[in-house]
C-alpha cells in the first residue's frame, strides 16, 4: 500500500505504521534465519572478522551493538522455532523476541511464544531478569564494584550502589523532596538536588545545619530523618548494616576511625519476601520498584529496618476492604505498586507522579479491592477523569482502555506478580 503521507488521514498514516512494523520484524526474522546459518558456517572468518557481529558491523554497515544482538539472537533462535517463526509472520517484535530468548528453553519456547504475545517487552525483561535470579555471592561482587565520583569540572556526580543501598538513597532523597512543595515551575529532579543538599546538610546525630549562611533552600522537618542512609560500616569488623550521618568519623578509645550511626534508617523502604526464601528454600525477594535481592541483602536491610508484616491471600497477594474505605490503604497501595510496576496505561512507563485509580468509580458503587484499583499516571489519570479514554476489566488480569477513536487497548500486570498464582 503506497500511500501520500502528507494527504492521508491520521488513521490511515497509524495502520501504515502498524503494517511496517509487521513488515520489518518480519525481514528481521528472515535474517536472524540467515545469519544463524552463516554462524554455524563461521563464514565470518573468511573476510577477516573476528566474529558474526563484528561481520555485521563491517558489512552491512551497523553498530558493534546492533551486530553483536543480531548474532547472539540469530544463535539463540536456531534452537527456538516457535520465537523464530513468530518473528518471522511478524507476530512479535524483535525487541519483544530479543527478551524471550533469555527466559525460554527448547523445551519452553512454544509456552514462551505465548507469553511473549501478551507481555511487553519491559515484562519480559522483568522475567528474564527474575529467571537469572541472584545469590549471596552476585551480591557480593555488585558490593565491590560501588562507588561515588565528582566531575568538578562539570559539577556532576555519579554513584554505583548495591540493590539495598540505592533502595535507602532514594527512598531518603525523595521523602526529603516532598518537604520542598512544587511551585509549579521548580522541576521534580529539581527539587530533589535541593533534597540531597539539604540532606548533606547536617551535623552528627542527624540535627539540622545551623550555618544559616549557606546558600540554596532549606527544610526543616521535626522527624529526625536528617541522616543519611549507608550501607556498610567502617569499623573494620566486615558488616554492612546500619545506617550513618553524613558527618564523616571519630576516633574510638582504641584509635580507630568508626562512622558516628543512627540505630536505623528514618525511611521507608518496601521488600517482598517468600518466608521460604529467608529461611533458606525456594522462593524470592525484590525491593520495590528495583527488583530482585539476595539473601545477605535482604540481612542487610533488616538490620537497619523496622520490618511490617503483610498478610498475604493463596496466591501472595494482598488486601481487600470491599465498602468499608474510599481511599486505598497503605498496604494496598504497596500490593498495587507490586502488581503494576507503573501506570497501567499501555505503552506508558510512567511510574513517578502516579496515583491510584478506581476503574468502577467509588461513586458508582465500586469497591476498593485490588481487582478494581489500578495505578495510573497524573496525565492519563486526567483523561480518564475527562471522559476521553474509559477503562474497564479487572485490574488484575486484563483491562481494556477506549480512546476517542474507539480502538481499544489492552494492559496486563506484571507477570512476576501473576506468576504467584501457580
Amino acid at each position: 500500500m503506497d500511500l501520500v503521507v502528507e494527504k492521508s488521514s491520521t488513521t490511515d498514516l497509524m495502520d501504515e505504521s502498524e503494517r511496517l512494523g509487521r513488515v520489518l520484524s518480519a525481514t528481521l526474522g528472515a535474517m536472524m534465519a540467515v545469519v544463524g546459518e552463516l554462524d554455524r558456517r563461521e563464514a565470518w572468518r573468511a573476510e577477516g572478522a573476528t566474529s558474526s557481529g563484528a561481520w555485521l558491523t563491517q558489512r552491512l554497515g551497523v553498530a558493534e551493538g546492533t551486530g553483536r544482538s543480531w548474532s547472539q539472537v540469530a544463535e539463540k533462535l536456531w534452537d527456538m522455532p516457535h520465537l523464530a517463526q513468530g518473528l518471522r509472520v511478524g507476530a512479535l517484535s524483535f525487541d519483544k523476541v530479543r527478551a524471550a530468548v533469555e527466559l525460554a528453553t527448547p523445551e519452553t519456547d512454544a509456552s514462551v511464544l505465548r507469553q511473549a504475545e501478551e507481555c511487553t517487552v519491559r515484562q519480559l525483561t522483568e522475567l528474564a531478569r527474575a529467571k537469572r535470579g541472584t545469590n549471596d555471592e552476585q551480591a557480593e561482587a555488585r558490593f565491590e564494584y560501588r562507588y561515588l565520583r565528582f566531575n568538578d569540572a562539570r559539577r556532576v556526580m555519579t554513584a554505583q550502589f548495591t540493590e539495598d543501598a540505592y533502595a535507602e538513597v532514594r527512598a531518603a532523597v525523595t521523602e526529603r523532596a516532598r518537604l520542598f512543595p512544587s511551585d509549579g515551575e521548580t522541576r521534580y529532579d529539581q527539587r530533589r538536588a535541593d533534597a540531597l543538599v539539604d540532606i548533606c546538610r547536617v551535623i552528627p546525630g542527624g540535627a539540622p545545619s545551623k550555618n544559616k549562611d549557606a546558600d540554596g533552600p532549606r527544610a526543616t522537618s521535626d522527624s529526625g530523618s536528617d541522616s543519611e542512609s549507608g550501607s556498610r560500616s567502617d569499623s573494620g569488623s566486615g558488616s554492612r548494616s546500619g545506617s550513618k550521618t553524613a558527618s564523616a568519623d571519630q576516633n574510638d578509645n582504641g584509635g580507630r576511625v568508626r562512622s558516628l550511626r543512627t540505630p536505623r534508617s528514618n525511611f521507608f523502604v518496601v521488600v517482598h519476601a517468600d518466608l521460604t526464601f529467608l529461611r533458606g528454600g525456594s522462593g524470592g525477594a525484590e525491593v520495590e520498584r528495583l527488583g530482585l535481592l539476595s539473601r545477605e541483602a535482604i540481612r542487610r536491610i533488616s538490620c537497619a529496618s523496622t520490618a511490617t508484616l503483610a498478610v498475604d491471600d493463596a496466591f501472595g497477594h494482598t488486601m481487600f476492604e470491599g465498602r468499608a474505605k474510599r481511599f486505598a490503604t497503605e498496604p494496598q497501595r504497596r500490593e498495587i505498586q507490586r502488581r503494576d510496576r507503573r501506570c497501567r496505561f499501555p505503552g506508558c512507563a510512567n511510574n513517578n507522579f502516579t496515583d491510584v485509580h478506581h476503574v468502577v468509580h467509588w461513586i458508582d458503587q465500586g469497591p476498593t479491592d485490588l481487582p478494581n484499583l489500578v495505578t495510573l499516571c497524573d496525565h492519563h489519570h486526567h483523561r480518564v477523569h475527562e471522559g476521553k479514554w474509559s477503562v474497564t476489566g479487572n485490574a488484575n488480569g486484563i483491562l481494556r482502555f477506549v480512546g476517542p477513536t474507539g480502538r481499544a487497548m489492552t494492559s496486563r500486570p506484571s507477570p512476576l506478580w501473576t506468576r504467584r498464582k501457580d
